[in-house]
């Protein structure tokens, strides 16, 4: 479980001090290198709530096994690419591989609790927060490290012998266990003689079941989902007023995806249900807002240190060890309570006031005040992950975890997106203190948006077990 939940937050980490090497070695701007981010969140945006279905349908080992195994390919494909075209495809790759770690974990996690009777496993889900955000936090020291044994390839593949042992740990250790949704009852009467009723006299291997398989998967639904998504990532990507047909088609494509999912028995995602569950509703406006912060201090931050302040790749890294070290033990400590509220108001304080001291950076600022920078990006790095992940895993809908929970990364990742387009349009040509300070603005505006959120949420309390999942 946590080999596979970490896999995409390592691909999305160790990339930022790649970019630049990456940059130079291919003759790429920082506005082109930055797909490189853009291409692995739009793909893993749009798979991990189709992966998170599937999984809610057939179980996750057979789609753990297969999206890891992907990611070796993608890995080998990255580190001999010859170009970024083939690099961009290579992250693309990466993307939809890495899609079902975390919502299979997710679905394994409530599946052993449901088996147990043990609603509430705490020190499991604050395991693979922690997991997440360590990998998140280290992947830029890792990535530096790498790159100065072996150049920026090796970031690509180091996730050949990961791949390889993700599979060999599901094959051997995961569970064949049924699927988290479970499918409808089949008829118990014994098939009629008459021949008309030959077709669907045995469900389980005629046209009648597999006619209610894709009903259940809701194949429209998925492919109005992808398009309405696609379009506005691929707006997000270039923020410009001669794309508004992209906006426009996104548009269209979500009210599409709306009628579909309102009027089919079982959809995609059930928005009767979601847009009854007002307390999940607001958690996935938080991780948006969150993330669009995060994101633009991860890459933002980052290629600054290096061009702006001139600092090396490895160095680079290096700098994010104190958000490291405090990140890891405020998870440790704040996962002992599994109320969620306090944690956001402080993780919500801790990035308005990091972005406040990011306006007061210059070339010429003393060292010690980038780790200042990354200190206080500690607190908010330990406590938001764990937080939108309780909050999910006790708000979600117990049939739907794996989707839910796959709906969490993707607004995680369209936060991203809008950091990787705001980080694309502050730097341009060169990422210098002016774009910086651009920037943080941004980070801002969005850090005070998430306060405000977490601030007038009524829905907000402590998640003491099942009957609490509405009310986190």
């Amino acid at each position: 479980m946590l080999l596979g939940s970490v896999l995409n937050p390592i691909n999305s980490t160790i990339i930022a001090v790649a970019l630049v090497p990456i940059g130079r070695a291919l003759g790429a701007p920082a506005s082109q290198t930055a797909w490189l981010v853009s291409a692995l969140y739009l793909a893993t945006s749009l798979g991990q709530p189709v992966v998170g279905r599937l999984i809610d349908v057939f179980g996750p080992r057979r789609l753990f096994l297969l999206s890891t195994g992907l990611v070796g390919v993608a890995g080998v494909v990255g580190a001999l690419a010859p170009g970024l075209g083939v690099l961009i495809g290579a992250r693309v790759l990466l993307g939809f591989g890495t899609c079902a770690g975390y919502p299979a974990a997710m679905a394994l996690v409530r599946s052993e609790a449901e088996r147990t009777g043990r609603d509430s496993p705490g020190g499991v889900l604050t395991a693979l927060a922690v997991a997440n955000q360590t990998i998140a936090v280290v992947g830029p020291l890792l990535g530096g490290l790498l790159i100065a044994v072996g150049g920026w390839r090796a970031t690509f593949a180091l996730n050949v012998p990961l791949a390889v042992a993700a599979v060999l740990l599901g094959l051997l250790r995961l569970p064949k266990a049924e699927p988290t949704e479970k499918p409808s009852a089949e008829p118990t009467e014994e098939p009629t003689a008459d021949p008309a009723n030959e077709p669907t006299a045995d469900p389980a291997n005629g046209p009648a079941r597999r006619g209610s398989l894709a009903a259940r998967l809701d194949l429209p639904g998925m492919a109005l989902f992808a398009a309405m998504l696609v379009s506005l990532l691929l707006f997000l990507m270039n923020l410009h007023l001669r794309d508004w047909y992209l906006l426009a088609l996104s548009a269209a494509a979500g009210a599409a995806f709306a009628v579909r999912e309102l009027r089919t028995a079982t959809p995609f995602i059930d928005l009767r249900v979601l847009g009854g569950n007002t307390p999940l509703l607001a958690t996935y406006g938080r991780a948006l807002v969150a993330y669009v912060v995060a994101y633009s201090f991860l890459y933002g931050f980052t290629q600054w240190t290096e061009e702006g302040f001139g600092l090396s790749p490895f160095h680079a890294g290096l700098a994010q060890i104190p958000m490291f070290l405090l990140a890891t033990g405020v998870s440790i400590v704040s996962g002992r309570s599994t109320g969620v509220r306090g944690k956001l108001l402080l993780g919500a304080v801790g990035q308005i006031a990091a972005c406040l001291v990011i306006l007061t950076l210059g070339g010429d600022s003393p060292l010690w005040m980038l780790l200042l920078v990354a200190l206080i990006f500690g607190v908010p790095q330990g406590l938001n992950n764990l937080a939108l992940q309780n909050s999910v895993y006790f708000q979600a809908d117990p049939e739907r975890t794996a989707s839910s929970a796959g709906l969490l990364r993707t607004f995680a990742y369209i936060g991203s997106m809008v950091a990787s387009s705001a980080t694309a349009a502050s730097f341009g040509q060169h990422a210098d203190t002016g774009g910086l300070h651009r920037l943080a603005w941004v980070m801002l505006g969005a850090g005070v948006l998430y306060l405000l959120l977490t601030l007038f949420d009524r829905t907000l309390g402590r998640a003491a077990g099942a009957d609490t999942r509405a009310s986190v």
